[in-house]
C-alpha cells in the first residue's frame, strides 16, 4: 500500500533542496532515525541533481509505503532526458560523464534498501528506490 506522493518538479537547484527536504520530512514522520534520514536526503540530492544536470525536465515523487506491515519511504525519480545507453556502466563506481567523482548512481543505490533503474535512450530514465524502517 502506498499513500499519495508528494511531487516536486526539478527545474532548478532550489527544487533539489525542496525534494530533499520533503523526503526527509516523510522519513522523519515514519520514525526513521537521524542517520537514515540523512541517507535518504543524500540519495535524493544525488538523484535529483542528475535530473537537473542531464534532463530537459523531470520530477521527484516521495511517498510513505506500507508492505505487509513494514513501513518505508519510496522515492521515484523520472525524467524526459536523453536516457542511459549502458546502465551497467553508469552503475560502476568511478564512472562519470561530468568529470565528477562518479558516486551519484552507485552511491545512491548503496544508501537505499531497494533501487531499480529503467532507461531508454531518447526517452528518459525512471529510478525507484525504497528505504525500510527497521
Amino acid at each position: 500500500m502506498s499513500l499519495q506522493a508528494d511531487v516536486t518538479p526539478i527545474q532548478s537547484d532550489l527544487d533539489i533542496v525542496t525534494a530533499r527536504s520533503k523526503a526527509r520530512d516523510i522519513a522523519k514522520s515514519l520514525g526513521f532515525g537521524a542517520v537514515d534520514q540523512a541517507r535518504i536526503a543524500t540519495a535524493v540530492s544525488e538523484l535529483a541533481r542528475n535530473i537537473f544536470l542531464y534532463a530537459d525536465s523531470g520530477h521527484v515523487a516521495a511517498r510513505a509505503v506500507d508492505r505487509n506491515g513494514r513501513k518505508g519511504i519510496e522515492i521515484e525519480f523520472q525524467d524526459q532526458g536523453p536516457g542511459i545507453a549502458n546502465i551497467d556502466q553508469v552503475m560502476q563506481d568511478g564512472y562519470s560523464t561530468s568529470r565528477g567523482m562518479g558516486m551519484g548512481l552507485p552511491g545512491a543505490r548503496r544508501l537505499m534498501d531497494e533501487f531499480d533503474i529503467q532507461s531508454r535512450p531518447g526517452t528518459g530514465t525512471t529510478i525507484v528506490c525504497r528505504k525500510w524502517r527497521l
